[in-house]
C-alpha cells in the first residue's frame, strides 16, 4: 500500500485547520456550538467522507470490471454513539437495473473498501510531539 501523507495546519481562527496533501486542500473546523467557525467539515464528517469516497470508488471499480451498467452511486452516512460505542449507518443508493444477486455482491464488495477495513480492524496510531520554540 502506498504511504499517504497529510498535513494539518492551524488557520489562525479558533479551530479552523487547513488539511493538505501535495496536490489538494480542504478545510476542517468545529461547529460554532463547539467554539469553531463552522468553515469546513468537522472531524466526524471527514471520517464519514473518507468511508463514502472509498466505498463509492470501490463499488464503481468493481461494477466497471464486471461491465455492469451502473448510472450512479450515492450514499447517506450517519454516525452516532450508542452504549459507549460508535455506530455508522451507511445507506448505498445505486441507480441501475441490477438483479438481486448483483445487489448482494455489491453489498459484499462495499465492505471490502480499504477504509471500511481500517475502521473495523486493528489500527495502531504512533504519535510524536515536536515543540518549536517561539
Amino acid at each position: 500500500m502506498d504511504i499517504t501523507n497529510l498535513q494539518s495546519a492551524f488557520a489562525g481562527t479558533n479551530y479552523t485547520t487547513v488539511l493538505s496533501t501535495a496536490q489538494h486542500q480542504i478545510i476542517g473546523d468545529e461547529p460554532t456550538a463547539e467554539g469553531g467557525q463552522n468553515k469546513g467539515f468537522n472531524p466526524f464528517e471527514l471520517l464519514l467522507a473518507s468511508l463514502a469516497t472509498c466505498t463509492t470508488a470501490t463499488l464503481k471499480m468493481y461494477a466497471d470490471r464486471k461491465n455492469w451498467d451502473i448510472k450512479n452511486i450515492s450514499m447517506h452516512l450517519q454516525m452516532q454513539e450508542i452504549a459507549n460505542k460508535q455506530h455508522i449507518k451507511r445507506a448505498i443508493i445505486v441507480t441501475s437495473n441490477i438483479d438481486d444477486l448483483q445487489k448482494v455482491r455489491l453489498l459484499y464488495i462495499a465492505d471490502k473498501c480499504p477504509v471500511h477495513k481500517i475502521l473495523i480492524g486493528n489500527i495502531h496510531i504512533e504519535t510524536t510531539l515536536e515543540v518549536n520554540k517561539v
